[in-house]
């Protein structure tokens, strides 16, 4: 049976995957021989911090640490968790009933998704949005309907139109502060009036909260749970991939509603068993264990940001300067705005070596934008600065014979 990929029905509502055709380019520069400079995709080039990773060394080979794990989180785990969140945003949270330990806020998020859809369901997304907060519900055999993402009061206007128009009457809203692509950071009063609306329209409240502890002032982002009242609508994902530059360990955590999260653990407990014993036990150190490292990390994303900024600068193209997140969300330069991101990024890595990730692939809304993460150091950042600038030099020579000027498909 030769069946092409595309006649499976899930496979069928996924758009084709856009960074895969810069990844391609990639991949055949560096066949060649280019020194790339990735941008692109947001994944720490930071080492884990070493009592965490001595603390897997400790674990791993143990009596009985290879066996099947706890789907929802080993319980010293869910505890630490619990006691992050009281440390941190004041928040009270039962480790039994209220934390489930996740695969990664990304998996958590997308059998969420599993556990409370229904076919034909609206959820309200973001767009431009990290993927999986479209895809995990369309996957599910939901159906999206796009709001702003900015965090301000014009965003409530829209949400009110949504749920008027929209039929049938939507399920679901989520929210993503500080935001993957755009970076943009909520407060505690848009959050009062974000759970306010959830209330009025009975919506559940999903919230993407992985960047919590990157942030650059003295003015750390907010959990919605601060509000009072939202834990019976809500539900918020954290990971510490960022945080602790644990990416591939795959070790997050969903909290809040217990109705929501019981339906989680159930989903769950038919897909999973839990992340490997040694990488719990690690996760609790983590959490449990100094934030020397968690300050080490901000700083060098502070550093790498503000190189950022200035250098490419310098080079002509200005960088809106992120208070938080890894990412900067960065308008095209005007003369090349109608290529669109995608061509754009083809482009800048052709002839620049430099990878980014292009806003097209966030939503339709994110095409005139592209995301550049802060995942090379200093040097590598200003070499990155420096290729630009020879070729936005030279785009008036060249430009019209590299690819034509028209918007991508």
């Amino acid at each position: 049976m030769d069946t092409p990929m595309t006649d499976f029905h899930r496979i069928k509502r996924l758009p084709p995957y856009v960074f895969e055709q810069v990844n391609r380019i990639k991949a055949a520069a560096r066949a060649q021989g280019a020194d790339i400079i990735d941008l692109g995709m947001g994944n720490p080039d930071l080492d884990a911090p070493k009592h965490v990773i001595a603390k897997l060394c400790e674990t791993a080979g143990r009596p009985r640490t290879d066996r099947y794990s706890a789907s929802k989180g080993i319980a010293g785990l869910r505890k630490a968790q619990a006691g992050y969140y009281q440390r941190r945003f004041g928040v009270t949270l039962n480790p039994d009933t209220q934390v489930v330990a996740t695969l990664g806020s990304k998996e958590g998020f997308a059998n969420m998704a599993q556990a409370i859809t229904a076919p034909g369901d609206v959820v309200l997304v973001p767009n431009p949005s990290y993927p999986i907060h479209a895809f995990g519900f369309l996957m599910a055999g939901g159906v999206i309907r796009s709001v702003p993402a900015e965090p301000t009061p014009a965003m409530f206007p829209a949400l009110e139109r949504a749920m008027r128009h929209s039929i049938p009457k939507p399920v679901a809203l989520v929210v993503c502060y500080p935001s993957n692509p755009t970076a943009y950071v909520a407060s505690l009063d848009f959050y009062r009036d974000l759970v306010a609306f959830a209330k009025q329209h009975e919506l559940i409240l999903l919230s993407d909260l992985a960047y919590a502890e990157v942030y650059f002032d003295d003015n750390p982002p907010p959990s919605v749970l601060q509000v009072p009242g939202a834990i019976d609508c809500t539900v918020e994902f954290t990971s510490l991939s960022k945080t602790y530059s644990m990416a591939g360990w795959r070790m997050g955590f969903a909290v809040g509603n217990e109705r929501l999260l019981a339906a989680l653990t159930r989903v769950k407990s038919y897909l999973d068993y839990g992340a490997f014993t040694p990488i719990q036990v690690a996760a609790t150190a983590a959490l449990n264990g100094p934030d020397d490292c968690i300050h080490e990390m901000r700083s060098i994303y502070r550093k790498r940001r503000d190189a950022l900024v200035e250098s490419f600068g310098k080079a002509g193209w200005t960088i809106p300067s992120p208070a938080s997140s890894m990412f900067a969300w960065v308008p095209i330069p005007e003369r090349y705005r109608e290529m669109g991101s995608l061509e754009f990024s083809k482009l800048l890595l052709e002839k620049s070596d430099v990878a980014v990730a292009p806003g097209i692939g966030f939503g339709e809304f994110g095409d005139e934008y592209v995301r550049i993460a802060l995942v090379e150091n200093e040097q590598r950042i200003r070499q990155a600065a420096r290729n630009i600038r020879r070729f936005f030099d030279g785009t008036d020579k060249t430009l019209h014979n590299v690819v034509p000027m028209v918007r991508a498909g």
